[in-house]
């Protein structure tokens, strides 16, 4: 059996989990996250535990119940502390500004660039040139963070762009005659 599979979860109390026969319901105080379940795996909850378990001893249920652990582990996780990814602007003139669920860009095009923020995402910009997405679902903090990252990436010379904040851009050495 998968090793993170066989790891139950805490849950921790304000949380709530509901599992119903074709999905699994999380409700906290950052918001309610659902996901499908698989027929691969069986979720049961033991007072503030849930332990899953593959159905069947296949290989694709075994893979399946880590997999479906670490999903439900994302989403305990989400609804009671949140995610959150930080991307830093690095370039002359480069500017963020966070209005309502809209983040306003000025990154070098002649033009500002204004990306929409998904249901559940919010962002904020503590200076200029700092950018906080912040969120429950942790594939949708992700993905948003790599579009906006994604309209402007570091380039290899320079390393003018969008970053993550932990990122390390490795710069190249320009051609010598």
């Amino acid at each position: 059996m998968s090793r993170v599979g066989k790891m139950p979860i805490n849950v921790p109390a304000g949380v709530d989990v509901q599992i119903a026969s074709d999905e699994i319901t999380v409700k906290g105080s950052h918001g309610t996250l659902t996901r499908p379940a698989s027929a691969l795996v069986t979720v049961v909850k033991e007072g503030s535990i849930v332990k899953l378990a593959p159905a069947n001893d296949s290989t694709e249920a075994n893979a399946m119940s880590g997999t479906m652990r670490a999903l439900i582990n994302n989403m305990v996780n989400g609804v009671s502390k949140g995610f959150e990814k930080k991307l830093s602007l690095i370039g002359v003139g480069y500017r963020a500004q966070a209005v309502g669920s809209k983040l306003n860009l000025q990154i070098g095009f002649s033009h500002p660039v204004v990306k929409d923020m998904p249901a559940g995402v919010t962002v904020a910009c503590a200076t200029q040139t700092e950018i906080l997405i912040k969120g429950a679902d942790r594939q949708v903090v992700g993905q948003v963070a790599a579009e906006v990252r994604a309209i402007r990436p570091p380039e290899p010379y320079k390393g003018k762009g969008i970053r993550y904040a932990d990122e390390r851009v490795v710069l190249k050495e320009t051609k010598k005659k």
